[in-house]
């Protein structure tokens, strides 16, 4: 099963995920582990990441389409994988085409109320990086740390203007590359409003018709 997640941030690809990739038995590869562990293990594309980021420059096409084909190529991979954050441009998803073909393209739908909802409840601890969410992940002690007894903190791109201006970024990228994969047919819409269960259900459902 080769799939590919689209969806705005806070919708939950990450957590459906890691569910599917066990329901499935295939790995779950995003873009941003890829990068990091290349950056770890100081592969040669790693050190080139690693010199863009630091540019404070996005990484180009090229680069993380290499990445892509060489995780791709694992034996992990060869029964099927859900991909993550990849493709983000037309240009990426025409380079995936002569890769591998896709079962289906999952595209989750979440309305900007409930996006902001989700994103601007969650709280970190600074030291320990452990997220919280008032509403779905409260701490025990209203804005404690149960483990460090911290207080916890929202971090600025949690903040309603900062996601309203993350999601106009993600809907202008993301429109055209919603578009390529509705006309050739395999794209599937799924609202992902529900609670994860009912979420992981329905695209299952959907994708083994």
């Amino acid at each position: 099963m080769n799939l590919v997640f689209l969806g705005p941030p806070g919708a939950g690809k990450g957590t459906i995920a890691s569910e599917a990739k066990n329901h499935f038995d295939i790995p779950h590869i995003s873009t941003g582990d890829l990068f990091r562990s290349h950056i770890k293990g100081e592969t040669e594309l790693g050190q080139q990441v690693k010199a863009i980021l630091a540019a404070g420059d996005l990484v180009p096409d090229s680069v993380t389409i290499e990445m892509v084909k060489q995780r791709l190529a694992e034996s992990d991979a060869q029964k099927g994988f859900i991909l993550d954050g990849f493709p983000r441009t037309v240009v990426q998803a025409d380079a995936l085409a002569e890769m591998k073909g896709l079962d289906a393209v999952i595209n989750f739908v979440l309305d900007r109320e409930q996006i902001v909802k989700r994103l601007s409840g969650r709280r970190v601890c600074k030291s320990t990086g452990k997220t919280y969410h008032i509403m779905y992940n409260p701490p025990k002690v209203e804005g404690i740390d149960d483990e460090t007894g911290e207080a916890l903190i929202q971090r600025d791109d949690d903040k309603p203007e900062a996601i309203l201006n993350r999601l106009s970024v993600y809907e202008k990228q993301t429109e055209p590359l919603i578009a390529y994969y509705r006309e050739k047919g395999l794209l599937i819409d799924i609202d992902a409003a529900p609670s994860p269960d009912v979420v992981l259900a329905s695209l299952i459902k959907a994708v083994e018709k």
